[in-house]
């Protein structure tokens, strides 16, 4: 069985998205709301907002008629750090604060949007969301819970995060799928640069954007985008850390962007993919209004077949890691598996050194395909070629690594018909509809965030 990864589903709709600073008024933790100042486009709640909290657990945020408390914003720093495989320290955690406070934030809002259009989520929509995870990740059933459990994180965190975005990707296509519109030509004009571009090596990339709201917040940015290189280069989970911190529509799948060429990208990200080989992650890249992080699974010529039907036959290792265990431990379970990957010439001597090690997890996996591995271990196995090991990284309470044993390429696909071109072109607008009614949600919301 593949190395199991527990990553959030890929169906959520919106990614991680900042807040203006022109609509956001800062105040001591200790100020009453009744002296914030409003959004000049808002009136302040007409009444407290509910659940108010202890002293203990304190008010961080004010969002209309709600509010985020500090137990909510650890909570789910802790499940961000968890299911991306960063070290859990004090400065990642301050560092991961702000972002993850600004995610609550619009999920207090897509939720208020639900309640007053009348769009609910029940429990059956949330217990599929929770078994996909499961079924995504090769779990048994239960085992998600058992993995919250262990990870000291209540349930009800994955749970309204998994709420929120149901509810705001049903609020999407039922108000804004009406106004979508792909016309003849723009599939004529789409399918010509496919023709066009029928010559030119495909890229597989994946991205990573944080935006910046305004200019003053540029160093604040690039810090974080510089902190999380570092921990992609640690093993952290690529597809996770996509999915809690990108701010394009594509951390719904992990920052996925698919199969393109550098002219179908804007020029800064274009020259990128050009100097990188498959495996390979960029250093943060400033082009737009943000910085992009790229990670290039693949290369392939128009024409080659997908590279998630590639049939490999791997070797994985790996071990468990207490959440509370001391940075020590970590440590020397990073330094026990760099030491297996050296140890391996073959895949038996691979497995044979594992075993020797009395590592927990050893499994021989052959003929397989792509598509079967967890989305992380596929974007890793995919970047290797074949006796290749790769360095330790973050699985289901642990660390493993995962050795190449012979890989086959898949056969040869068509060029995408119109049908596809023209759910592809629709996807894309939908996409920024769905931005600017997030945008034009915080316009209008009352927001007090305090210090």
């Amino acid at each position: 069985m593949p190395i199991k990864l527990f990553l959030i589903p890929a169906f959520l709709v919106v990614a991680l998205t900042g807040v203006a600073a022109a609509q956001v008024r800062h105040t001591p933790a200790a100020a009453p709301a009744s002296g914030v100042q409003k959004n000049r486009q808002t009136q302040a709640p007409a009444q407290a907002p509910q659940n108010t909290p202890s002293a203990e657990n304190r008010i961080v945020a004010v969002v209309n008629d709600d509010v985020v408390t500090t137990e909510d914003l650890q909570d789910r720093i802790a499940l961000v750090l968890r299911t991306s495989g960063m070290a859990d320290t004090t400065e990642d955690r301050q560092r991961l604060s702000p972002r993850v406070l600004r995610s609550l934030i619009d999920e207090k809002m897509q939720m208020q949007e639900a309640k007053h259009l009348n769009v609910s989520v029940s429990k059956e929509e949330v217990d599929q969301a929770l078994a996909r995870i499961e079924q995504q990740n090769n779990m048994p059933k239960g085992a998600l819970d058992s993995f919250l459990e262990k990870s000291g994180i209540p349930r009800a965190t994955l749970v309204s995060q998994l709420t929120a975005g149901i509810a705001w990707g049903k609020l999407v296509q039922n108000r804004l799928s009406q106004d979508v519109s792909v016309t003849e030509a723009d599939v004529a004009d789409a399918l010509a640069r496919v023709k066009e571009n029928a010559g030119t090596p495909q890229s597989q990339v994946s991205q990573i954007f944080l935006a910046i709201d305004n200019p003053s917040q540029d160093d604040e940015v690039r810090q974080l985008a510089e902190k999380l290189e570092e921990q992609l280069h640690s093993g952290a989970n690529f597809s996770a850390i996509a999915q809690q911190f990108s701010q394009s529509p594509t951390a719904a799948v992990g920052g996925d962007l698919g199969w393109v060429t550098p002219s179908e990208i804007s020029p800064a990200l274009g020259h990128a993919i050009q100097d990188m080989k498959p495996g390979d992650i960029s250093p943060p890249i400033r082009s737009g209004g943000g910085y992009y992080i790229l990670l290039l699974s693949d290369r392939r010529l128009p024409g080659q077949g997908s590279a998630d039907q590639t049939q490999v036959s791997v070797v994985e290792a790996g071990a468990g890691l207490a959440p509370n265990a001391p940075p020590e431990y970590r440590t020397r379970l990073e330094t026990i598996l760099r030491q297996l990957a050296n140890a391996g010439q073959t895949c038996a001597s691979f497995a044979a050194a594992a075993h020797k090690l009395n590592l927990p997890f050893v499994k021989e996996a052959p003929n397989i395909t792509a598509a079967s591995l967890a989305p992380a271990v596929r974007h890793i196995v995919l970047g290797m070629t074949s006796g290749q090991v790769s360095r330790p990284f973050p699985v289901e309470g642990g660390f493993g690594v995962v050795m190449l044993c012979d890989r086959k390429e898949p056969p040869a696909t068509a060029i995408p018909t119109r049908e596809q071109v023209t759910d592809t072109l629709g996807r894309e607008r939908l996409d920024v509809l769905s931005r600017r009614y997030m945008r034009d949600l915080r316009r209008s919301a009352y927001l007090d965030i305090r210090g």
